[in-house]
């Protein structure tokens, strides 16, 4: 009694958890011997958090469940302090060798298992290896449980503790010593580094990443110090070894995974740099020819130079969607069902959402090749009358005559007609009218000499070209005369269009004819006229006077 090595109620639980997670139902009955066709699958039997053998499944006994019975088994018999391991026989009758003990059979080795075991190795010889590791395993698990041992290793995780600790705060003193350092001596460094870089290199940036990478170096010193303390204090205790085990293989079968993948993966690797490099120095080329475009430096027939830079766009999203797919079979994954479904996902999202973006970039390219108007044109669409500031491939920004900034859709722009007011106005001029309603009672000959004359009057209108009056309506009440002047700089538009009204305006009262207005009953007893005197009545001021004029003696007649 006094040579048991665990308590009753410990060896029952560890006997249980073991079946339960190996969903044991009893016996190993079979054992795959009763004509069951093995198949590949393969489990590890374990004890203590130790492999002793590997054992194959069949079709009606899977290889997970006969190791977890198998390990069950191992566990009883080490449990039982009676039980001696030298008593363990074989049994080498039929198809199988048995491994018998006191109690029954322990397990039968199959020919899969010792094909599996490795090669020329028989039944027999695989049967000797495994009753040699229950041995072992049995005198182990006898081993770590005996209290001198576990007070043994319960002292060497006390002082593991001790240790990781003052690493800890050992640790945490040093790094704040070395910041400390570091914060003096490095920036002054850094700032060298930026007065020599002619400030391209920002030396509170390189201060940024410098910082970064020393905390993320100490805290990947830190996570690997825990985990081997972790680790080393869960292997002492036999309960706890197979947690550690795992928690091994959490952090290397990742490790070695990434490793053969990219050691795999190498060939495609240098597949992809050489597309990579032959496609960046293609598009360095079409950056250059259309550069030499847009200077000037080289034309074509037809081809406009403000054309280049949206050619260019273009071109090079061909040849970067050529080079894509070329690139494609490369890619680590591209022939993953995960990777095909996330693109066709991604291409679904693009194309339902994205409807009026590419709306709008073909209007772009369209009005760029369409040649409606160019940057610095004042131009009317739908409602807004502005100068375009700037032509982008969503959208075109134009300022009003107001200074306001409207930034149109270009899809906005391709589906409504665009008045372009300085396409013509540097050759032809263009061509701003205004008109009048005049009574019949004055000859329209001198109606015309009277406008000609206030267009003559007016500063910024184009000399070289005569204005010309049309007679455009012969109304109930008047005539309607229009007056047309030719201008060269369309973005004068409001401010000589102001002008020209109020030289009519002066001209008209100055010969004494009054201008009709849309509600005419009768002619008024006093002529609706602005006489010379009071041209600049308070608190105009006349120019030519270069003094506020005289008060007028008399309020303007209405």
């Amino acid at each position: 009694a006094r040579r048991r090595m665990l308590p009753g109620w410990m060896a029952i639980i560890l006997v249980l958890g073991v079946g339960l997670a190996a969903n044991v139902a009893g016996q190993e009955a079979g054992d795959g011997s009763a004509g069951s066709s093995p198949s590949e699958e393969r489990a590890p039997v374990i004890v203590d958090g130790r492999v002793l053998f590997h054992v194959a499944g069949v079709q009606a006994y899977p290889a997970k469940r006969r190791a977890g019975e198998i390990a069950q088994r191992i566990y009883a018999l080490a449990a039982d302090a009676d039980f001696d391991p030298g008593s363990l026989s074989l049994d080498p009758t039929g198809e199988v060798v048995a491994v018998l003990s006191p109690h029954g059979t322990l397990l039968h080795v199959l020919d899969v298992d010792a094909k599996q075991a490795g090669q020329n190795i028989t039944r027999g010889m695989a049967a000797t290896i495994v009753v040699t590791r229950i041995q072992e395993a049995i005198v182990d698990y006898r081993e770590d449980r005996r209290p001198e041992v576990l007070l043994r290793n319960v002292g060497y995780s006390l002082l593991l503790t001790l240790v990781a600790v003052g690493v800890f705060f050992g640790g945490r003193f040093a790094f704040r010593r070395f910041s400390g350092w570091v914060s003096r001596r490095i920036p002054e460094r850094l700032e060298a580094v930026e007065q020599k870089s002619f400030s391209l290199i920002q030396a509170r940036q390189l201060w940024r990443i410098f910082h970064a990478t020393v905390r993320v170096v100490g805290l990947g010193v830190a996570a690997i110090l825990a985990y081997a303390y972790v680790n080393a204090v869960l292997g002492l205790f036999p309960w706890t070894r197979l947690l550690a085990t795992y928690l091994f293989s959490f952090i290397i079968d990742p490790l070695e995974h990434v490793a053969s993948g990219i050691a795999g993966y190498l060939p495609n690797l240098m597949y992809l740099i050489i597309i990579i490099l032959i496609f960046r120095y293609v598009i360095k080329l079409l950056q250059t020819l259309f550069g030499a475009i847009n200077r000037k430096r080289i034309t074509f027939t037809g081809f406009e130079p403000e054309w280049a830079w949206p050619t260019y766009r273009l071109v090079r999203l061909l040849v970067i969607a050529f080079g894509v797919i070329l690139a494609y079979p490369y890619i680590p994954g591209s022939d993953s069902a995960a990777f095909k479904g996330v693109s066709i996902f991604l291409g679904v999202l693009a194309s339902i959402g994205s409807s009026s973006i590419i709306s709008n970039i073909v209007a772009g390219y369209s009005m760029t090749y369409r040649r409606a108007f160019k940057v610095g044109d004042r131009v009317k669409i739908a409602d807004t009358v502005g100068d375009v500031t700037e032509m982008r491939l969503l959208v075109t920004h134009i300022r009003t005559q107001k200074n306001e900034e409207v930034v149109v859709p270009n899809s906005v722009i391709l589906n409504n007609e665009v008045i372009n007011y300085s396409s013509q106005a540097k050759e032809r001029g263009l061509i701003l009218h205004t008109t009048v309603g005049i009574g019949y009672e004055v000859p329209w000959r001198q109606v015309e000499a009277m406008l000609l004359q206030a267009a003559r009057k007016t500063p910024g209108i184009n000399t070289s070209r005569e204005p010309f009056v049309l007679r455009k309506v012969l109304g109930d009440f008047a005539i309607t005369y229009e007056l047309n002047v030719y201008v060269d700089n369309a973005s004068r538009m409001a401010a000589l269009y102001s002008s020209l009204h109020d030289n009519i305006l002066d001209v008209f009262n100055e010969y004494g004819v009054a201008i009709m207005t849309p509600s005419y009953v009768a002619d008024p007893p006093d002529p609706k006229l602005v006489p010379r005197e009071q041209w600049y009545a308070e608190p105009a001021k006349d120019p030519a006077a270069g003094k506020d004029p005289a008060p007028a003696t008399e309020p303007a007649k209405s």
